[in-house]
């Protein structure tokens, strides 16, 4: 099957189409430019208009994406931070951007999982209700001292 060929335009509509939809990092919208076969001059042209028309915006996009992960899905900060710089976030921008998270929502998030998750693990003997919980919470992204002083408390 033929790949249908846009013009320049088209595609910068389409693009902004993409970020205007969902906020999107660079590593994204340089994903989606790989669809359409662009000269890296292009590729240039469409990054600096969609940041300058403020389509594109890397601090935006990882705070949305920190609100999101946490408030959504339930994630911890670990979880978050590995996954965008997986997408390429800079640590300094995510350390900047972790303020989106409420510490004190942050512990009553953890507390309800613990409390949830311990809940279903009937019938199993303390230490193993307790390793369970301990490896789902990290699985979640929470870290090791802040799920073991919950454990102990």
């Amino acid at each position: 099957m033929e790949k249908k060929s846009y013009t320049f335009e088209e595609i910068r509509q389409k693009l902004v189409n993409y970020c205007v939809y969902q906020d999107r990092c660079h590593a994204e919208v340089e994903q989606k430019m790989r669809d359409f076969l662009l000269i890296p001059e292009a590729k240039d042209e469409i990054f600096l208009y969609l940041m300058k028309e403020n389509y594109l915006n890397e601090e935006r996009f990882t705070r949305s994406y920190i609100r999101g992960k946490f408030y959504i899905k339930h994630w911890g900060k670990n979880k978050i931070k590995m996954n965008l710089k997986m997408k390429g976030i800079t640590e300094k921008l995510i350390a900047n951007c972790m303020d989106e998270i409420d510490s004190s929502d942050y512990e009553k998030t953890i507390i309800r999982l613990f409390e949830n998750y311990s809940a279903t693990k009937k019938g199993l003997k303390d230490y193993q209700k307790k390793s369970k919980t301990i490896s789902h919470l990290l699985s979640k992204g929470y870290e090791y001292d802040v799920v073991l002083d919950l454990i102990n408390k």
